[in-house]
């Protein structure tokens, strides 16, 4: 089965009901230029960098694989090292974390152990759809990931508009402290506040780590992956405690 079938099964199940939507004072660990860069989302976004590839078969490998190299935002722009080194990982969890609450970004950590079984299983298999729940149905989420970054956008969006659809989300993961603080910081940016809350960005960029961390998850990342005939979307709501519509 072509994946674009799978696409257009996926899109049956789901109800899209758009909707939209605060908060923490920076650290000083945190740099002078990123504390007073505040809400802007034009700056340094990866997204800004995609090109989406138009749709394909995921055994040729060509399904949504084209996009320039991305260009993030380097870490020591956005925190200052030689500080975050006096530090112990709890507190510079908990100092990135905060610091990203209610600014359109979001910040989460993850040990550096699970970064490397992602990236590797990332490899190969870099795309998966995943459901956002609203109000009393779905929107339908389509994921890709190219380490060091994870990009999402509406399904239907990248369904309409191929090359030309933009990101909702894009995540980076930051591994310069992976050695010596066994952490990876990982800087969501919302893209469109008008298409995603700070919560739901956060949701979706740990479900879609989820999904490459969980054994049993990860089956049905392989299964979207690397053999499409046998995938279900059911399964995905099922994984994620969702009534099937």
């Amino acid at each position: 089965m072509k994946l674009r079938q799978i696409l257009g099964s996926v899109s049956r199940l789901a109800t899209e009901k758009l909707s939209s939507s605060s908060r923490c004072p920076s650290r000083q660990i945190f740099t002078a230029s990123q504390r007073n860069a505040g809400g802007n989302h034009s700056e340094a976004l990866p997204g800004k960098h995609i090109e989406w590839a138009s749709l394909g078969s995921v055994r040729n490998s060509r399904f949504a694989s084209g996009f320039s190299p991305l260009k993030p935002k380097p870490l020591d722009s956005i925190m200052d090292l030689d500080r975050a080194k006096t530090k112990s990982p709890e507190e510079l969890t908990s100092i990135w974390d905060d610091y990203h609450l209610g600014r359109g970004h979001i910040g989460i950590t993850m040990k550096a152990q699970l970064y490397r079984l992602l990236e590797q299983r990332a490899a190969e298999c870099r795309y998966f759809v995943i459901p956002l729940w609203r109000g009393n149905g779905y929107i339908t989420m389509f994921a890709q990931v190219e380490a060091p970054h994870m990009i999402f956008t509406g399904l239907e969006d990248y369904k309409a508009r191929g090359t030309e659809a933009a990101p909702y989300l894009t995540s980076t993961f930051y591994t310069e402290l992976s050695e010596t603080k066994d952490l990876v910081f990982i800087r969501g940016d919302v893209v469109f506040t008008s298409k995603l809350t700070d919560e739901e960005a956060k949701w979706l960029m740990e479900t879609a780590q989820s999904f490459y961390l969980n054994d049993t998850r990860y089956k049905l990342l392989e299964r979207f992956n690397k053999h499409t005939h046998e995938f279900e979307f059911k399964d995905v709501l099922q994984a994620l405690d969702m009534p099937i519509l």
